[in-house]
């Protein structure tokens, strides 16, 4: 699988080793030590991936997050970081990254999940040539979406949803009424199966349910199925 990675990380040794093993499968690395020249960088080439540190010299990590997500840019984003803190992990997830990995990582898992978020990001890239019967426009409810554009509308009104919330809510559309689990969900839009990474799934939930419910803590669409999972259900059901 070609792929043209930029990585973004200001320990040199850290970064070298990252490349080396990224390198190995046969990916490009383009190496940045410094956010301003990253985002400099993104704004004349393109990538199929961002490694991305959060703690930068220049311009910190969520702030590149911010801007490429604003510019509606969805390259896919792997947050690399030695801040391991709730707020930290949240507020690179609300701003658009696809995942989160915690220093020190193993090259091995580093290696899998840009992987999985390559193959991901070239499923969702080929679905519309490759899946001539499935429709552009899904609709769920007041919920409209429409695919082609990349956007979701709430009852005419425009949802602004990252990556990731945007997948999860087409493949409940495309299902509704089945019961998908965490780990589910978690093979299926994120690309991989790791045991205690099913919080990812339930803070992408959360989010996205901010987003489209009238009350989240009473959710009409996305609903919890107890020692399940979750299911969507059209409120005309």
């Amino acid at each position: 699988m070609n792929a043209r990675i930029l990585l973004v990380e200001d320990d040199p040794d850290l970064a070298d080793l990252a490349a080396l093993h990224m390198r190995d499968q046969g990916w490009e690395v383009v190496v940045e030590g410094d956010g301003g020249a990253a985002a400099e960088r993104l704004q004349k080439e393109s990538f199929d991936l961002l490694v991305l540190d959060l703690m930068l010299p220049g311009v910190d990590g969520l702030e590149i997050c911010r801007r490429l997500r604003g510019e509606k840019n969805y390259t896919p984003i792997l947050i690399l970081t030695a801040r391991s803190s709730e707020l930290d992990r949240v507020l690179g997830l609300e701003l658009g990254a696809d995942d989160y990995l915690s220093k020190p990582v193993s090259f091995r898992e580093l290696v899998a999940r840009v992987r999985a978020a390559l193959r991901r990001s070239r499923q969702w890239s080929s679905a519309p040539e490759a899946q001539d019967s499935s429709p552009s426009i899904l609709n769920g409810g007041p919920i409209h979406m429409d695919l082609n554009r990349r956007e979701v509308r709430l009852h005419g009104a425009g949802v602004e949803l990252t990556a990731k919330e945007f997948e999860l809510l087409h493949y409940f559309l495309r299902n509704p009424h089945r019961v998908f689990s965490r780990a589910d969900l978690l093979a299926e839009i994120w690309g991989f199966a790791y045991e205690g990474y099913e919080h990812t799934v339930n803070s992408h939930i959360n989010r996205l349910r901010g987003k489209i419910e009238r009350d989240p803590k009473n959710p009409e669409f996305i609903r919890t199925v107890w020692g399940v999972g979750y299911k969507f259900t059209p409120p005309e059901s």
